[in-house]
């Protein structure tokens, strides 16, 4: 993937791994555009980054993103490229029903809402030379942590979702790429996560994904060193083990 002269939108963008991407893909020549829910938090990623835009979004709401796509196209007209990141992780207590708003409000930002900013926004992106779909999922779309099932569970679905939207689309000018995280220093889910010495530390998990993003072509996933033995534990034959593991050490 080429980044020098693309014009990119990161949802999610004001913090973490979206942030993180976006200045990354904004030092190497790229019109950045974070997005996210809080104004003032994004002003600041701007104010930082000369030359990069922001744009307030809530990707909970059906009737915001379709608003928000129409606005994104008519102020940045060769917009060639979107990276679905914003994302929640709750734990959740499955024996009661109380869990149920945190459920349904993950589900809704973490898979409608990448599915419904995707269909608004590929009528344009199919117009352009190439462009590119990129939907961050987790190493637990692929053995999920027992205690933020909602959230894994999304993350498995829009890995499948994304499967099918890249064959559905071969043969076009837009590429579909899978960015599945591991455990990363951020705060997702506060901060115990962003000082844990056992998550892969935000700067080292950027500086990888760019390197394999930079390759040509684009690998239709981005898996990090650290994210393999999640990535690849039911090909391997280590599942249960892998499992296992992750379930007793976290939470």
């Amino acid at each position: 993937m080429k980044f020098e002269g693309r014009t990119l939108l990161v949802t999610g963008g004001a913090s973490g791994i979206g942030r993180g991407l976006a200045e990354a893909l904004h030092a190497r020549g790229a019109k950045v555009i974070v997005a996210g829910r809080r104004a003032d938090l994004l002003s600041a990623v701007t104010a930082a980054n000369p030359g990069m835009a922001s744009m307030v979004v809530d990707v909970t709401r059906a009737d915001a993103i379709a608003d928000f796509a129409a606005r994104l196209i008519a102020a940045h007209p060769v917009l060639d490229g979107v990276i679905n990141n914003a994302g929640i992780m709750r734990k959740e207590d499955v024996a009661t029903p109380a869990h149920l708003d945190d459920a349904e409000a993950t589900v809704v930002t973490n898979l409608l809402g990448p599915i419904r900013l995707t269909a608004h926004l590929l009528p344009h992106l199919l117009t352009r030379p190439r462009a590119t779909v990129i939907n961050v999922t987790s190493g637990l779309a692929f053995v999920p942590l027992a205690a933020t099932p909602t959230y894994s569970a999304t993350k498995a679905a829009l890995h499948s979702y994304t499967q099918s939207l890249r064959h559905r689309l071969a043969g076009t000018s837009v590429e579909v790429v899978e960015l599945a995280p591991p455990y990363v220093q951020t705060m997702l889910l506060g901060e115990f996560q962003a000082t844990d010495p056992n998550a892969m530390p935000l700067a080292a998990f950027v500086a990888e994904v760019m390197a394999i993003l930079a390759q040509e072509p684009t690998p239709a996933e981005v898996i990090v060193e650290r994210c393999r033995a999640l990535r690849h534990a039911a090909e391997n034959g280590a599942y249960a083990t892998v499992f296992a593991g992750l379930n007793a050490e976290h939470f």
